[in-house]
């Protein structure tokens, strides 16, 4: 978890992580684009290579918040990984973990994405070589077939599918709806689903510019099989396991908190 401010510290520690929050964002900024530049003349070649070199630059963002800013990490539950293809549905709170999980997972990963960011300068440049799945939200349910056809490519390529339940980084202790898009893809591709718990928005927050030194927590939870599961059912599994998760990783923001399973069972009891 990220450090404590209070008493007279405050004032420095604040103006401390002000100047290596700078530096690293100067940092990020001035290595993006000559890294995305490269990325055009690399994306001839085979998509295992272009994977490894472009997210070289999501491994030096990580190596430079470590060390600039102070961001460690933590992975618990490795073994929980499996061996072959999967669907990875996980804790959205930072800009972070969506540069860990292309950069350290064992095996290539790909988002589900509208289609707009690849047509972003220097970023949406590189994303666009990794091959991953873009949607076009205007056709509607129409979009949803294209994952589903795009998703068995790349599971059958042996690749994971990154999806965030809740569509949206959610701030450091709060909880955003689970959607059921990522249980959707798993129950009509048949692959396995990976919950994930992480906590990186302790230490780098949702449109803050200050980064604050900490250990994240990626704890990666046992694998959900999505055979005989409806939408719903396997959505609700992931979602007790990443927010009772969350309880345990980061303790100290949920103290006052019912798990989900526990606000269910209320909720049925009063249906009663």
């Amino acid at each position: 978890m990220s450090r404590k401010v209070t008493g007279n510290t405050s004032t420095a520690y604040l103006a401390l992580t002000a100047l290596r929050s700078t530096l690293f964002h100067i940092f990020h900024i001035v290595t993006l684009i000559p890294y995305a530049t490269a990325c055009l003349i690399w994306a001839p070649l085979p998509l295992s290579i272009r994977y490894r070199l472009t997210v070289g630059w999501l491994k030096l963002s990580i190596g430079a918040a470590r060390l600039i800013c102070g961001i460690d990490y933590r992975v618990l539950g490795t073994d929980n990984l499996p061996d072959g293809p999967a669907i990875l549905l996980s804790k959205h709170q930072s800009t972070w973990e969506t540069y860990f999980y292309p950069a350290r997972m064992p095996r290539e990963v790909c988002y589900v994405f509208k289609r707009e960011l690849i047509y972003l300068p220097f970023f949406g440049w590189a994303i666009g070589l990794l091959n991953m799945i873009h949607i076009d939200r205007s056709k509607g349910v129409s979009a949803f077939e294209n994952v589903v056809n795009q998703g068995v490519r790349k599971l059958a390529q042996g690749r994971w599918i990154v999806m965030f339940p809740e569509g949206t980084r959610i701030p450091a202790g709060a909880k955003g709806k689970y959607k059921t898009g990522g249980a959707r893809l798993a129950c009509r591709t048949g692959a396995p689903v990976v919950p994930i718990a992480v906590n990186a928005g302790e230490c780098w927050p949702k449109r803050s510019f200050l980064l604050h030194p900490g250990m994240v927590t990626v704890s990666i939870g046992p694998r959900i099989a999505s055979d005989d599961k409806t939408p719903d059912e396997l959505n609700d599994e992931v979602e007790t396991w990443i927010e009772n998760e969350m309880r345990v990783i980061s303790p100290h923001l949920y103290h006052d908190a019912k798990p989900p399973a526990a606000r269910r069972r209320r909720a049925a009891a009063k249906k009663k």
